[in-house]
């Protein structure tokens, strides 16, 4: 019998106990996948939107929340004449509750800018003018409100035909309800007010360039940041505080999970105490009863951490087909999320089993014969 049967037989013929400790550190590792994957998700389809519209520099003043503060669309002006400012472009962008889907983003943008230039009209047509009272909508935006051209959307007291569905090449784009900033500036009663300064930057700006330029807007925007697209997400507090909760409310349930393996091996040590003292007569030497346990722990974390991913891609699965999602993210199931969690399942599963292992090449080959 080779060593890693004695292993393997030892969790097979406690199958039922074996399976809820499974079970245990399944939740746990279902969790971090979840809830660290819708995380990652929002953040890398927010870089994706940026990436896929064309804005080297996004200026906002943005505190606490995941939507930055309103300020006056007049400090576009003075920041589109500092050197190396290509193009700049004034967005108005909010998560609203529209109609029966419970959150929409709902992009503002100046008419004729860059921000319109990457949407593919799939069906019907774009807004005539940045007059026209109307809107179009990303194809997962239709979806959700399951709207088709000639429809009408109501937005806040507003009542808007819908003239055309686009294509916006990335999630967030296809998610949100778009129009001309005039007009989204009246439905939400945000006259001269706007959130977002979308920059351009002249061809080959280095990054020397691009911080003297960062400077030159704060003294134009004291209360604003102007952050590369790349940045925007990790400096947002808004951002570290999701991605904090998710770790945090992950880290319950791997806590869980800890507890139910300990548990596990140190009854296992107590129903074998027998056949330990027998190991450690025929010649077994103490750290390699220690080694069995400490194996049979993280073979328990390792299957429990497959299963645990297993089973949270398929919940992120599941909820990225939500209304409530659907639209807002795409969920991030990357090798990089996948093997961490798998990783986590087999430390975990090493340190739940650190005492019991301890425990049991403590133990006296008479007196554990004897038991």
């Amino acid at each position: 019998m080779t060593f890693f049967t004695i292993i393997l037989r030892s969790l097979i013929r406690r199958p039922v106990r074996t399976g809820l400790t499974l079970v245990g550190i399944s939740i746990g590792i279902a969790a971090v996948v979840a809830l660290v994957g819708m995380a990652w998700g929002y953040e890398k389809s927010i870089e994706k939107q940026l990436d896929v519209i064309g804005v080297d520099l996004l200026v906002s003043n943005m505190s606490a929340g995941i939507m930055p503060k309103v300020f006056d669309a007049s400090l576009q002006e003075p920041i589109s004449k500092l050197p190396h400012v290509a193009e700049t472009t004034s967005v108005l962008m909010q998560l609203l509750s529209v109609e029966d889907a419970p959150m929409m983003m709902v992009s503002g943008r100046e008419w004729d800018g860059f921000t319109w230039n990457k949407l593919e009209v799939v069906e019907g047509r774009m807004p005539k003018n940045a007059d026209e009272p109307a809107v179009v909508l990303g194809r997962l935006a239709a979806e959700v409100l399951k709207k088709k051209v000639g429809d009408t959307v109501q937005l806040e007291t507003s009542e808007l035909p819908v003239v055309g569905i686009v294509d916006g090449k990335a999630v967030v784009e296809n998610g949100a309800i778009i129009l001309s900033l005039s007009v989204m500036q009246k439905a939400t009663a945000n006259e001269g007010k706007i959130n977002f300064v979308d920059i351009r930057l002249a061809p080959g700006t280095s990054k020397q360039a691009i911080s003297e330029l960062s400077e030159k807007i704060r003294v134009i925007f004291p209360e604003g940041r102007a952050r590369a697209a790349n940045e925007v997400v990790s400096a947002n507090q808004g951002f570290r505080i999701a991605r904090a909760m998710s770790w945090s409310t992950s880290l319950l349930a791997i806590v869980v999970g800890v507890l139910g393996v300990m548990n596990t091996m140190l009854m296992t040590v107590f129903e074998r105490t027998h056949e330990i003292g027998i190991l450690l007569a025929v010649g077994w030497r103490r750290q390699r009863v220690l080694l069995m346990v400490l194996c049979e722990s993280a073979l328990l974390g390792l299957l429990g951490g497959i299963t645990g991913v297993t089973l949270g891609a398929i919940g992120l699965k599941i909820l990225e087909h939500t209304p409530a999602i659907r639209g807002l993210l795409e969920p991030d199931l990357s090798a990089k999320l996948l093997l961490i969690s798998v990783a986590i399942a087999v430390v975990v599963g090493v340190i739940s089993g650190l005492y019991p292992a301890w425990r049991s090449s403590r133990l006296s080959p008479s007196i554990a014969l004897q038991s």
